[in-house]
């Protein structure tokens, strides 16, 4: 009977295992594959196209390609920077609502989800008016302050995007953090106010130490998404292409390898090599900001 139980509760998971193995597991087996081989052309390139073994050159010319280690290398130093202020202000988010009473912190809690609620490319198009000096109203606003500011300049597109991943992402990695803070039990906070500690004093020494699992998980979640940034720079490349290039970050450089210039191959062992690397930094984070407790 035990074991009858055991396949039933298996069961449950079919489906999951299912959609993990068809839409996880074969797309990056034929990535693999297809990373594998190159085309090559007949003749003087005016006849067909055959698929080669080729084994692992287009990996080594991924690993030597400027273009795409730069690029991997401009977006980890944009989350070195953009990621702790994001956690940052979801923290004090998730403090100031746990501070609140229950009716009074859902009520916040919804208001600061809606902008997570918005899907990202149209966040990315509101945000893109907010900035235009033609018909945003931020532009007028730095002049009435003497700020001469523009925001899809060089030394601007940066500080732009994060602006608006961190507008989008708080709602999320606030609500995180803030679940983690109801799990911590309340009589700790009642024997802190007892022997004299303020709340700033209860918030450094106890609440953010229990918090630091949920911490360590939204910036892992956030390394990963860092690494994948798309949307927003195409979007701005829209607007500015003087400036955002169309290499700003791995994947534009992964999607203009497949679909525009047709080199299916390239891409498919460059998106491998950005999954390598998506493993390897979210392991070295994971290693160095979780820690063993008893």
């Amino acid at each position: 009977m035990i074991r009858s139980l055991r396949w039933k509760g298996a069961a449950f998971t079919v489906p999951f295992q299912l959609g993990f193995v068809f839409l996880y597991l074969l797309p990056i087996g034929y990535a693999v594959y297809q990373s594998l081989y190159r085309s090559q052309s007949s003749g003087l390139g005016l006849g067909g196209t055959t698929d080669e073994f080729s084994g692992l050159d287009n990996y080594q010319q991924g690993l030597t390609d400027s273009a795409f280690m730069g690029s991997v290398l401009r977006v980890v130093l944009f989350a070195c920077v953009q990621i702790p202020i994001m956690l940052l202000v979801s923290l004090v988010l998730a403090l100031f609502l746990d501070a609140l009473s229950s009716r009074m912190a859902g009520r916040f809690r919804i208001l600061l989800l809606v902008p997570y609620m918005i899907p990202g490319v149209v966040a990315a198009i509101v945000w893109l008016n907010l900035y235009s000096p033609d018909v945003g109203p931020l532009t007028p606003l730095g002049e009435i302050f003497g700020f001469s500011w523009n925001f899809f300049a060089p030394s601007m597109v940066w500080p732009s995007i994060g602006n608006l991943l961190t507008w989008h992402g708080i709602g999320y990695n606030m609500v995180i953090i803030y679940s983690a803070l109801q799990g911590v039990p309340r009589d700790l906070f009642e024997a802190a106010r007892l022997d004299g500690a303020s709340e700033l004093r209860i918030a450094r020494s106890i609440k953010i130490p229990f918090v630091r699992g949920a911490l360590v998980l939204t910036g892992m979640l956030s390394v990963i998404q860092m690494l994948q940034i798309f949307n927003e720079p195409a979007l701005f490349r829209n607007v500015t292409p003087q400036t955002v290039s169309d290499s700003f970050t791995p994947i534009m450089i992964i999607y203009n390898q497949a679909f525009n210039a047709g080199n299916y191959h390239y891409a498919a062992a460059l998106s491998v090599l950005l999954a390598l690397i998506l493993g390897v930094a979210s392991f070295l984070f994971y290693r160095f900001t979780s820690k063993e407790t008893d």
